[in-house]
């Protein structure tokens, strides 16, 4: 679309997958082109053993026919129609059989006594089951969420999300969850794929790719404040260029990273004498909140850009420690949580 390529293959068994990525990244239209809405310029989506799309066969399964629930940010409900005709919309069969479907999701997703009630006479929370239920009604395969918490404030975004997990337990179907958040990405999925200007820059199960992101951008996306440029020395010593320090493991180094990556809350406080894989503590600021402290810690190089700064993340619990001893003199790499990583995406 214009100078924008989306790009994406991937292929899951998980019943919960988590597409995360920054605006723009093409979560979104990763999600209209499986239900239907985006058609692409080539390629196949297979979905529960049926194709939907196959460019190559002239295949393209109308939106209506995919059996696919499409939650939008903003739910979507018809203005004009109470929540029993929104629940309805969409329910094959005789009167009876629809009506019956729709009292058994007035039911189970407790709006018995709002039926005849508008979406603008509905809070956020009754808006988002009448919008589940509406999709529930007609049993689809697949539940496509699109950044359903996004203009939610915190308090109420936590809330959703429960009650939205709740609202789901029961569902045997497939969902997908397209988000820029970290943390609903981890709660929510079996899965990730973590999609960068159009590519997927990691894919696999949510904690490995976490734990282990395999790109720069990956660990960007999945929240690693700290990124340098690599060089590998030998099997056990590489440069850690960004920060100024050498680093040596135990263990043999892998043969193909050109980044390193820590996360902010990783870092060991050391006081006295310089172990391993320390850096001195040089700070540059800091900053309070409500549940942790940020220190941002100069590199151990004589020229540095706003880049190259280290963050160190405390939480609460840890304060005590500071106020005891004061300021560490170094900040130690513990090579368990050292990130490996390569420049730019998968392809």
């Amino acid at each position: 679309m214009g100078s924008f390529t989306l790009d994406i293959h991937f292929r899951t068994e998980a019943k919960r997958l988590s597409i995360l990525g920054a605006s723009g990244s093409g979560k979104s239209m990763t999600l209209k082109s499986i239900a239907g809405i985006v058609t692409p310029d080539e390629g196949v989506i297979r979905a529960g053993g049926r194709v939907l799309y196959d460019s190559a066969h002239g295949i393209n399964v109308r939106t209506q026919d995919r059996s696919v629930g499409y939650l939008f940010q903003n739910y979507a409900l018809f203005p004009t129609m109470s929540v029993e005709k929104n629940i309805g919309i969409g329910v094959r069969g005789s009167r009876a059989v629809r009506n019956e479907r729709v009292r058994e999701m007035i039911r189970r997703f407790h709006l018995e006594g709002l039926e005849d009630r508008l979406p603008s006479q509905l809070s956020g929370g009754q808006q988002q089951r009448t919008a589940i239920a509406r999709i529930m009604a007609y049993s689809p395969e697949i539940i496509l969420l699109d950044e359903p918490f996004s203009a939610l404030d915190i308090y109420l975004k936590d809330q959703m999300q429960q009650e939205l997990q709740y609202q789901l337990r029961d569902y045997e179907g497939t969902v997908i969850l397209v988000t820029h958040s970290r943390d609903e990405a981890y709660r929510f999925s079996e899965d990730l794929m973590i999609v960068d200007e159009g590519r997927i820059a990691a894919q696999g199960k949510t904690k490995d790719v976490f734990s282990k992101p395999g790109t720069v951008a990956a660990a960007k996306i999945s929240g690693c404040k700290n990124i340098s440029t690599a060089r590998r020395i030998d099997d056990h010593t590489f440069a850690a260029e960004q920060w100024g320090t050498t680093l040596r493991t135990s263990f043999i180094l892998p043969q193909d990273f050109n980044a390193v990556g820590y996360r902010a809350h990783e870092f060991l406080p050391v006081w006295g004498e310089r172990r391993e894989n320390c850096i001195p503590f040089l700070l540059e600021s800091s900053a309070e909140l409500q549940f942790e402290k940020n220190y941002y810690v100069r590199p151990d190089r004589e020229s540095y850009t706003r880049e190259d700064i280290l963050t160190w993340f405390v939480q609460r619990d840890k304060w005590p420690v500071l106020s005891e001893k004061g300021m560490p003199d170094y900040l130690q790499f513990q090579e368990k949580d050292l990130l490996f990583l390569q420049a730019g995406s998968k392809a």
